[in-house]
C-alpha cells in the first residue's frame, strides 16, 4: 500500500456491507455451491481442493467491482465494512480438523483484493471499516464464522492469538490509507462466550491495533456479542481508550415472535422499540454507537442453513403494491432510528437471489431511498 496521509473520513456512517466477497455466505452466492455438501468457505475450499483457485478468484474479480464503488459513492454512501476471514494475509494460520489433509486449504491472494478495494474506496471518498467475521477456529458456529456448528475460538489460546497479531499486521499494512476508517475486533461472538474472556480479547486487539493507529486516525469497534449493552458499561472508556465504538445488529427474522409479527408490529419495533433502546445505550454506555448489519429482510427462509421453519413472515398475505409499501416503510423506520446514532451499515451490497438483503437492488427498486446525503 503507498503510503498517504490525506484523509476525509465520515463522521456519520451511511454504509454498506461488502459481504461475501472476500468472505463466502452460501445463501448469499449459491451458485458458488452448487453441487457440493460444503455449507461455508471452509468446508468448501476443503471439498474443492485444487479447483477452489480459479473459481474463487474469478468470483473475486466479478463480485465486487471499481463501478460498485462509484455506484456507491454517487448514491452518498460514505462508508463499507468489509468482512473477511482469519487467513485473508494466506498462511502460516492455525489447524482445524474441517481442514481436512491440507493444512492450509484457503486460496491465497485475497489481501490483493482488499489491497485493490482500498484504492478504489480512496479514489472515491470512502471509508473502509475492515471486519474480522471469520475467526480461527469459528467464534459463533455460523457459516458466516468461517465454520458453521463449530464455535472453539474461544478454546486454544493459539486462535485467540493469531486473531490479535492478524489485527495487528493489518493496522501496519493499511495505516497510513486515507480509506482507512476504523477495525472491527470480532463479528458476532456467540452469547455464550464468557463476557470477561471477551472483554480481555478485545483489550488484547485494541493494543495491538493502537501500535500502528492513533485514535486521531482509526476508529476501532467491537460488537455486543449478543447480549445487553449493560455488560459493557464503564468498558472501554476514555481517555485510556479512544475512538472506540460499540457495534450492535438488527433483524427481524431470526426469533419467532418476530416471525409472528405482521408488517405493522415490524414497523413498530423498528421506530419505537429500536430508537428507545439506542437511546438507553447512549445514556448508558457513553460509547458512539452503529448498527453494523441490517436489511429489509423478514423471511428467515431465505438465509438460513439450520431453520426448518415454517416460515410465517409479515409479507405473505400482501399483493405486490401492499409489498413494496410494506418493504419502503420498514426500511424508512429503520432508518429513522438508526439515524439517531452514530451510523449504520446495510446487509449487503449484494446477493444473486434475495431481493430485501441486496442494497443495490433494495435503492433500484424504491425500497430504500435513492440518495443518502
Amino acid at each position: 500500500m503507498a503510503d498517504q496521509t490525506t484523509s476525509t473520513l465520515p463522521t456519520c456512517l451511511r454504509g454498506v456491507n461488502l459481504g461475501g466477497w472476500l468472505l463466502l455466505e452460501k445463501w448469499m452466492t449459491p451458485s458458488l455451491f452448487a453441487g457440493l455438501a460444503a455449507t461455508d468457505e471452509t468446508t468448501w475450499c476443503a471439498e474443492l481442493g485444487r479447483e477452489a483457485s480459479a473459481r474463487l478468484r474469478a468470483h473475486w474479480q466479478s463480485f465486487i467491482t471499481r463501478e460498485d464503488f462509484a455506484w456507491l459513492a454517487g448514491v452518498g454512501i460514505n462508508t463499507v465494512r468489509i468482512p473477511f476471514g482469519h487467513w485473508i494475509l494466506g498462511p502460516p494460520y492455525p489447524y482445524h480438523v474441517k481442514y481436512g489433509a491440507n493444512p492450509h486449504p484457503f486460496v491465497e491472494g485475497g489481501i490483493e483484493v482488499l489491497d485493490r478495494a482500498f484504492e478504489w474506496a480512496a479514489e472515491f471518498g470512502i471509508g473502509i471499516v475492515l471486519d474480522l467475521h471469520a475467526a480461527p477456529g469459528c467464534q459463533n458456529a455460523f457459516d458466516n464464522g468461517g465454520i458453521k456448528d463449530v464455535c472453539e475460538w474461544h478454546t486454544r489460546e493459539e486462535y485467540v492469538t493469531h486473531s490479535v497479531e492478524l489485527l495487528g499486521r493489518l493496522a501496519e499494512r493499511y495505516r497510513l490509507s486515507p480509506a482507512l476508517y476504523g477495525i472491527q475486533l470480532l463479528n458476532e461472538p456467540r452469547w455464550d462466550i464468557p463476557t470477561a474472556f471477551l472483554q480481555a480479547y478485545y483489550l488484547r486487539a485494541y493494543d495491538a491495533i493502537r501500535a500502528h493507529c492513533p485514535p486521531e486516525r482509526v476508529a476501532i469497534i467491537f460488537h455486543d456479542g449478543f447480549r445487553t449493552h449493560r455488560d459493557y458499561l464503564n468498558f472501554m472508556q476514555p481517555p485510556q481508550y479512544r475512538n472506540v465504538i460499540y457495534d450492535i445488529h438488527r433483524y427481524q427474522c431470526f426469533e419467532r415472535a418476530d416471525l409472528e409479527m405482521d408488517i405493522h408490529g415490524h414497523l413498530h419495533k423498528a421506530g419505537n422499540l429500536w430508537r428507545q433502546e439506542l437511546g438507553d445505550i447512549h445514556r448508558d454506555l457513553q460509547l458512539p454507537t452503529i448498527v453494523g448489519e441490517w436489511s429489509l429482510g423478514l423471511d428467515v427462509g431465505v438465509v438460513s442453513l439450520w431453520t426448518m421453519g415454517p416460515y410465517d413472515h409479515a409479507l405473505r398475505r400482501l399483493d405486490k403494491f401492499q409489498t413494496d409499501v410494506a418493504y419502503r416503510a420498514y426500511g424508512a423506520a429503520q432508518l429513522l432510528a438508526f439515524e439517531l446514532c452514530h451510523g449504520w451499515f446495510f446487509w449487503s451490497f449484494r446477493t444473486e437471489t434475495a431481493s430485501e438483503w441486496c442494497f443495490r437492488e433494495c435503492v433500484e427498486r424504491g425500497w430504500l431511498p435513492p440518495r443518502f446525503q
